[in-house]
């Protein structure tokens, strides 16, 4: 089955030089290591650079900025394909945001 991780953290979050050179290595280890599960991944700009579209009454309404206004935001994306829940649990939790951040896992439907 495939899922699909939504990566979030606080945007805010700064990171000194060596903490993040350590968080790029422990996420390129992440990688290689659901090589065999893991499609596609892609890190995301900032929620300030998103637009959120809504269509009401037929008319397109664009918003600058991100729809949630929440602490955390979707700063990245993996997709899956496991064996079935469990493993992609597993494999979220070994996801270095993980340990600051949150990992949602959501499976696509069939």
């Amino acid at each position: 089955m495939k899922y699909l991780l939504l990566i979030c953290g606080d945007e805010n979050l700064e990171l000194d030089a060596a903490a993040a050179a350590q968080l790029n290595e422990d996420t390129e280890r992440w990688v290689e290591k659901t090589s065999g599960v893991r499609l596609e991944g892609h890190r995301l700009r900032p929620s300030t650079s998103a637009t959120s579209i809504r269509v009401r009454g037929g008319q397109v309404l664009a918003t600058d900025g991100p729809f949630a206004e929440t602490k955390e935001q979707m700063g990245g994306f993996d997709i899956l394909e496991c064996d079935g829940l469990e493993q992609a649990i597993e494999i979220a939790a070994a996801h270095p945001v993980a340990q600051f951040g949150t990992v949602e896992v959501r499976g696509f439907w069939d």
